[in-house]
């Protein structure tokens, strides 16, 4: 049974065979692991999987390939490895699966960035991630300050994981091959203590108006926050952009204005 990909779903199946074996290769499922595939899409990174896995859990939003599934991995069968969740992964509460988690997936690149703030959200339960995802998005997640690619996504993600691009994926080797190139990242949450914001609300808050304006500087997109006297107790150059900061910097800021506000 054929499936066509479907565009509002952000499909693109993935095919390269060898490209598949250096995604399982570089995930190394152990059998025991609790792992969860977001998006299954033909099974191509499932069926490796399974092979290695006790248990797989599936979160899938594509009835049809649902229907697939259900009847490739009957859920009645008490022997099926596979356990699938039909619905949307954005709204998915990953708290009702085992934890350490292990989170993989051909992320859809039109949802990505909610997707990662989601999945931010449960890094206390998470052991690590593997993604496919459009690769100027992992270039923006792993981009260093002072460079084009730094911006929000790469403050939000970077004091919460360590991250890694790991492959390149041409278009190429999906079905239908898409209009950009791929890439694999992996992420594994900080541990708690090494988490230094101590306000994570206003911390996002901060980072969002700062970059909201990125060509301004920062006297300018923080002036609801900080006045000249606060550039300089925090010995932050107030001409900057948000872009010349570093995680760290914007950490102080708000652990400062969480400080002064208790």
């Amino acid at each position: 049974m054929s499936h066509k990909a479907k565009k509002r779903f952000g499909q693109n199946f993935l095919v390269d065979q060898q490209i598949i074996a250096d995604i399982v290769a570089a995930i190394r499922p152990e059998p025991e692991d609790n792992m969860v595939e977001i998006g299954p899409g033909l099974g191509a990174l499932t069926r490796p999987l399974l092979k290695r896995l006790d248990r797989l859990h599936v979160v899938e939003i594509d009835r049809d390939i649902i229907a697939r599934l259900e009847s490739d991995y009957p859920q009645d069968n008490p022997k099926s490895k596979l356990t699938i969740h039909a619905g949307d992964a954005l709204e998915f509460d990953f708290a009702t699966l085992p934890a350490p988690l292990r989170i993989v997936g051909n992320l859809p690149y039109n949802i990505s960035s909610p997707l990662l703030f989601h999945f931010a959200s449960y890094a206390e339960r998470i052991r690590d991630m593997h993604f496919m995802l459009q690769n100027e998005v992992v270039e923006r997640m792993v981009a260093e300050p002072s460079t084009p690619e730094y911006g929000r996504l790469s403050v939000m993600l970077q004091y919460r994981f360590y991250m890694e691009k790991l492959l390149d994926v041409p278009p190429e080797s999906f079905r239908p091959a898409p209009k950009v190139d791929s890439a694999i990242v992996r992420m594994i949450p900080l541990p708690v203590s090494e988490i230094a914001v101590r306000n994570e609300k206003l911390f996002a808050a901060i980072v969002r108006m700062a970059f909201g304006q990125r060509r301004k500087t920062l006297r300018n997109t923080l002036r609801a926050y900080l006045d000249e006297a606060d550039f300089g107790k925090l010995a932050i150059d107030a001409q900057l952009r948000a872009e010349n900061l570093a995680v760290a910097d914007f950490i102080r800021v708000a652990n400062y204005l969480d400080t002064r506000a208790g």
